[in-house]
Parts: C-alpha cells; structure tokens; sequence
C-alpha cells in the first residue's frame, strides 16, 4: 500500500480535501534543486483542515478523481 505526506491546500469540498506533495529534483542539464508538485484528490473521513500536514494512502477508486484517502493528521 502506497503512502504519501503531504500539504493540505484545499478543503472546501464536502468529503474531498487537496493534497501537494512536492519534491526536490535536480535539473538533468544544470543539476540545480527544482521542486516539482502533484495535487491528488483525497478522501477526508478524518477532519483535516487547510494548512494541515497528512499522511494520506493509497485506495481503490472512489470517483473519477479520487482514490486516495487521509489516515492520519500529523
């Protein structure tokens, strides 16, 4: 099961929160530190809120969007 930290950045959907996960990647020509981002859609049964770090993981598909889930608010 896949598991994933990341950044709430949205959570004005009724059961659905937005979670960027960034990470730090050197440049294949100039090897400088480039942060790249994902946002996921995620189901949030546990309450988190805009601003809170989660753990988030990895489900089956709920909707279109959706197949993650929160497990724990860190």
């Amino acid at each position: 099961m896949k598991s994933v930290v990341g950044k709430v950045i949205s959570a004005k959907m009724k059961d659905t929160v937005v979670v960027e996960m960034s990470i730090l990647v050197p440049h294949p020509a100039y090897s400088k530190l480039v942060r790249r981002t994902s946002k996921y859609h995620v189901h949030n049964g546990v309450g988190a809120k805009m601003g809170d770090t989660v753990k988030i993981v990895e489900i089956r598909p709920m909707s279109k969007t959706k197949n993650w889930k929160v497990e724990e608010v860190t």
